[in-house]
């Protein structure tokens, strides 16, 4: 209805279950900033068509950081709205608390302009919020003067890059010096997120995947002997590995003995992290930190390894717990192999405050020409 002209589908990791697009049926999608790396995920191959300049911006889903890290691992401006700030008519759901639709550009105000397009209450959808939808680019020249911002002491471990913590710290200090306010902020639950993440998500999926029995849905098997045969064969060809990994993790802890042991933890710890974003908002107006501990990785660097995988969104994923806005901006690049690698700022606001995230990284990207760079031979 606003005249967007689809250019064509882009790769992805199966059913949205990958942080670094090496799940896909079709194969891995390569990073334009050096192919021999990952651009991440799931969202990957929507973030490597705008990286290589294939079009101007692409829609993408966020359940645990699959617009955001991809953002960070291109050198582009992902937006992750506030769960039902956008309709998810349509998409097949991983898990459905957490999924969002949001989008892939290169500057803040790109991004803007597709927000508005995409926001608003869908009757279609029971989990769409119906509320108002602000003029998101009308509200782009809000300045820095005075926006408090938190800077998660959590996000500054020991499982930082120390290249990637020096260009995050760097474009904070822009921030301060251009008239923001920043201020340590303490999120104590927060490090459990990526644990509480991996009890939900497969949890739901498990749920939600059930349907693609060979009947309904999905693929199905040739000549099946009876009616079981049809399920199995039709779940265990159809399934890639990590999809099946996560649909054994969620059948196991919503299990009748581990329910309460893990299902039900998971989701008490999930509201602790909800309560500590809430703490911190009380005082500041945004929270701040990196989007990913490293910049891209190699192709199979992390593949044998699930766990080191999903550490890979342990910045990412409390905003989708919380049910929180969350934006990915450049800000800046790290040298490893001779080549340069993007890295990500990411920002996290109250509830509905995309206006507010898209006018700071608006402000942030006028003082920067990060988000301008294009990867060698794609200018």
């Amino acid at each position: 209805a606003a005249g967007t002209v689809l250019l064509g589908k882009t790769n992805m990791d199966e059913f949205a279950m990958g942080s670094s697009n090496e799940t896909s049926f079709y194969g891995p999608v390569r990073n334009p900033w050096d192919p021999a790396r990952v651009p991440g995920g799931s969202s990957g191959g929507s973030a490597a068509a705008v990286a290589a300049c294939l079009a101007p911006a692409a829609s993408g889903t966020d359940t645990g950081g699959s617009i955001r890290q991809p953002a960070a691992l291109t050198n582009l401006t992902g937006l992750k709205p506030t769960y039902g700030r956008v309709s998810r008519y349509g998409m097949i759901a991983f898990a459905s608390s957490l999924d969002q639709g949001g989008v892939l550009t290169r500057s803040a105000e790109d991004a803007a302009l597709l927000l508005g397009a995409m926001a608003g209450f869908d009757p279609r959808d029971s989990t769409s919020v119906d509320a108002p939808v602000p003029d998101y680019v009308a509200e782009l020249g809000q300045p820095l003067n005075g926006v408090r911002i938190g800077v998660i002491r959590e996000f500054f471990d020991q499982g930082l890059e120390p290249g990637v913590g020096k260009l995050v710290q760097g474009a904070i200090e822009a921030l301060r010096l251009h008239g923001a306010i920043v201020r340590e902020v303490s999120l104590p639950a927060l490090p459990l997120s990526v644990p509480t993440y991996y009890v939900v998500a497969p949890a739901e999926c498990s749920s939600n995947l059930s349907r693609f029995d060979g009947v309904r849905f999905g693929h199905r098997c040739d000549s099946p002997r009876d009616l079981l045969d049809l399920y199995k064969r039709s779940r265990g060809e159809g399934f890639g590995d990590e999809v099946k990994r996560r649909i054994m993790t969620g059948t196991y802890v919503l299990s009748a003995g581990y329910y309460d042991a893990y299902y039900l933890k998971a989701q008490k710890v999930r509201q602790l992290i909800a309560a500590d974003f809430k703490r911190a908002f009380a005082e500041v107006d945004v929270v701040i930190g990196p989007t990913a501990p490293t910049p891209a990785f190699e192709l199979g660097a992390k593949t044998s390894d699930p766990i080191t995988m999903y550490l890979n969104d342990i910045y990412t994923i409390g905003a989708n717990l919380a049910g929180l806005p969350a934006i990915s901006i450049p800000c800046g690049f790290v040298q490893e192999g001779g080549r340069d690698l993007p890295v990500g700022l990411q920002l996290v606001g109250p509830h509905f405050a995309e206006s507010l995230l898209l006018s700071v990284s608006h402000q942030y990207q006028q003082l920067t020409d990060w988000h301008r760079r294009v990867p060698p031979g794609y200018e």
